[in-house]
Formats: structure tokens, C-alpha cells, sequence
């Protein structure tokens, strides 16, 4: 499932007006975020992969240490996990279902037509 949000991610990039590059993080340590997208102007988006339907505290590890890593760069972090509620985990981070990949679409993007899909939202939520 990651390399499918992965993918998709990338995908969305080549046609989104919010330019930005995606990287993987990595510390030391082994804490990791599957994606990592900056903008141009260093705003920073983290996402992480889970195949499962719950998500722990512990889940989002990677994304406070980026978080605190980054400071005032860091925009939002997501866990996309198979579940269907959106759940709050403390400032800029929270839990989405991973159909949120085509239902949400951060401020700034490209409006798709009927049949296209929409990017990653932002910590603000749908326009």
C-alpha cells in the first residue's frame, strides 16, 4: 500500500499548481516518513502509510520528530490508514482515511474535473 500512495502522490504532483518535491525521512535512529513533500519555498508536508484499520500514538513517531525538526516548516503530517474516520493527534497532525488521496484538496491546487482525482489536504482542510 505505501508504494501505491507513493505513486499516487507523485502522480498528483505533476499536475498540481502547489509545486513541491517528494523525498523520504530517515533518522539515525530508524524514525521514518514515507513521504515527505516540500515546496519551493520550504513548506514541509509529511505523510505515512498504514495497511492497518487503527492507529496508535506511536504510529505518528516520525512525524512529531520531523516536526520538531522542521518547527514553523512543518505545515501538517498525515497517517493514511485504511480506517474511516479522521482523527485529530495533537497541532498539524492527524489521521485519514486513504481515500482522502481523492476526496480533498489543499488550498492553492488545481481544481480537477468530474473524474479527476485531488490532492492531499492541508492542515486547513478542504477549501
Amino acid at each position: 500500500m505505501e508504494n501505491f500512495v507513493l505513486m499516487e502522490l507523485a502522480r498528483q504532483l505533476t499536475w498540481s499548481q502547489e509545486r513541491g518535491r517528494l523525498h523520504h525521512y530517515r533518522t539515525k535512529d530508524k524514525l521514518e516518513v514515507d513521504a515527505v513533500i516540500e515546496t519551493p519555498d520550504g513548506r514541509v508536508v509529511g505523510t505515512e502509510v498504514k495497511a492497518g484499520a487503527t492507529v496508535r500514538t506511536e504510529d505518528l513517531a516520525g512525524l512529531r520528530n520531523l516536526a520538531n525538526h522542521l518547527e514553523d516548516r512543518f505545515v501538517a503530517g498525515h497517517v493514511l490508514y485504511t480506517g474511516q474516520q479522521t482523527l485529530p493527534f495533537g497541532e498539524k497532525l492527524r489521521a485519514l482515511p486513504l481515500d482522502a488521496l481523492w476526496h480533498l484538496a489543499p488550498r492553492g491546487t488545481h481544481r480537477p474535473g468530474a473524474g479527476e482525482v485531488r490532492a492531499l489536504p492541508s492542515p486547513a482542510g478542504p477549501i
